[in-house]
């Protein structure tokens, strides 16, 4: 956990919970579980969590509860972004619920900084978000955390962003529908590792289709019945460590397109460890150092976010 990081697009990490499982292709190069195997395997946060694989260690699917750091968000008083979970899953499956019910009251307590939620368990995330009494049971969480009365706020929270990894078009037709079917006060994906071309425009979605930038209708009778939602944010990047995977600059250029012609803010975050070039044979991806391949798309720098307070995805 640390208040500061080298992450683009967030201005502080926050690790109640660590640990994890694989679960797609995007999760192979993890370096959240190459670090818990490796430099941080005696460290009381990530021992027990991986196991030693001919191709390294790999998350176990044990998880662990950081209470010394679940009050930490407390003690910040600016305003800042913070990632949840930058080490685990907050929706992994061996989370109990009443952990992930104490992050929620850690959240709402701490109204004056945005939270960015990110999972590969949008399922699970959906399933919780959507219970009828959970804002009550953060409500009776609170005095145990605060030790002071409650603020009133609206559900859903108005500081948590949800959101869920995809890495190809597979695990975005898997994923991106059920984040549209939680209540969020804005959706938005990392493409990071993306390993395939991306069309939000077009997600299967049961028996039809989804488009996840023009909007797609909910029906809950908790917010008036139909409540349009759509993605608010995304992010992009390519792979990064010694084993990084090539992305192609036109699944970066789509999905940057596809965000313009719906004035969804889109962020690229690296080229990972392979950058473009071209020669006499044509276009090709570089083997290069994070450094040396940059940030820039087509030679600009795609660095946007939601406006706080910004509810383009609606309830």
């Amino acid at each position: 956990m640390a208040d500061g990081t080298k992450i683009e697009w967030t201005d502080a990490t926050w690790n109640p919970i660590t640990g994890c499982s694989i679960v797609s292709p995007g999760c192979t190069n993890c370096y959240a579980m190459k670090l818990a195997g490796t430099r941080l395997k005696h460290h009381p946060s990530r021992a027990g969590l991986t196991v030693e694989t001919k191709s390294g260690p790999v998350w176990n699917g044990k998880v662990r509860l950081n209470r010394n750091w679940l009050h930490q968000p407390t003690e910040w008083t600016r305003p800042r972004m913070v990632f949840v979970c930058a080490h685990g899953d907050l929706f992994a499956e061996g989370v109990p619920d009443d952990w992930i019910l104490d992050v929620f009251t850690v959240m709402a307590i701490c109204g004056h900084h945005t939270f960015q939620v990110l999972t590969k368990r949008p399922e699970r995330m959906r399933d919780f978000v959507s219970r009828r009494d959970l804002l009550d049971d953060i409500y009776a969480n609170w005095y145990t955390f605060s030790g002071g009365p409650r603020e009133v706020w609206s559900w859903p929270l108005h500081n948590v962003w949800l959101g869920t990894s995809v890495e190809d078009q597979k695990r975005a037709e898997e994923r991106i529908p059920l984040l549209l079917e939680t209540p969020s006060k804005l959706h938005w994906i990392s493409a990071e590792p993306m390993l395939g071309k991306i069309e939000l425009h077009k997600l299967r979605y049961r028996g039809g289709w989804m488009d996840a930038i023009a909007g797609h209708d909910s029906h809950d009778d908790r917010y008036g019945g139909v409540t349009r939602r759509r993605l608010g944010w995304v992010v992009a990047g390519g792979e990064s460590g010694p084993n990084a995977r090539e992305s192609q600059p036109e699944w970066f250029r789509s999905l940057r397109d596809q965000c313009a012609s719906a004035s969804i803010p889109f962020l690229f975050k690296q080229w990972g460890n392979h950058r473009p070039c071209s020669d006499a044979n044509g276009p090709y991806m570089l083997r290069c150092s994070k450094a040396e391949a940059g940030r820039h798309l087509d030679g600009q720098l795609h660095d946007e976010f939601p406006k706080v307070g910004d509810h383009h995805a609606g309830a």
